[in-house]
């Protein structure tokens, strides 16, 4: 299972005088991540390092400081908690004191991962989209059941004969929720995949 942040948080510690300060948030889009990370940049700071992760996608910085400190301990208190969709900025204020490449990573892996530790979490459910196109005859009840099933939504479009469904589903369900359509309209009707032969592209 996969989980993203309900809302931004914010955590922030001293380490050896170097003051320390993590905010997370759930990002949809790369845009997003590069919108919050420029919002939460503070140029007063020595370093504002960063880490996010979309799905595959991820990127990470360590601005400035030694390679490898900084934006990857990020990135893996990320991954750490089977987070997906956040974005995470550590930015920190030198303090006088160094503190080796180990305790770099420490101290911004520490800080992101107690910043994503205080966050709520909602689990990531892993939706598709497929089309069901049905008789005027068969609608009313095809939508009252279709709706009345766990993590679905409709989409419906008219049309001479009776209306197009886009059906967004929960992955997993494609089966039960093709049975239904199936047997609610005798056949008449199916859920059409998008990996199917006349599907949607």
């Amino acid at each position: 299972m996969r989980f993203s942040l309900l809302q931004p948080v914010e955590f922030s510690q001293d380490v050896k005088k170097s003051r320390f300060v993590a905010l997370a948030a759930p990002i949809a889009s790369e845009g997003e991540a590069k919108a919050f990370l420029a919002a939460h940049r503070d140029d007063t700071a020595n370093h504002n390092c960063w880490a996010w992760r979309l799905g595959q996608a991820y990127r990470f910085s360590d601005d400035g400081e030694p390679s490898g400190t900084a934006g990857k301990p990020i990135l893996q208190a990320i991954d750490g908690q089977d987070l997906d969709g956040v974005a995470v900025v550590v930015t920190r204020w030198f303090g006088g004191i160094l503190l080796g490449s180990g305790g770099l990573m420490r101290a911004y892996g520490g800080s992101a991962a107690a910043a994503l530790r205080l966050g709520e979490k909602v689990e990531i459910i892993p939706m598709l989209t497929g089309v069901v196109v049905v008789g005027f005859a068969d609608l009313a009840l095809v939508k009252a059941r279709l709706l009345a099933l766990p993590h679905v939504s409709l989409v419906e479009t008219f049309e001479a004969q009776g209306a197009t469904l886009a059906v967004t589903l929960r992955l997993g369900d494609e089966d039960q929720v093709a049975r239904l359509v199936q047997d609610l309209t005798s056949g008449r009707s199916r859920l059409v995949l998008p990996d199917e032969d006349g599907s949607p592209d």
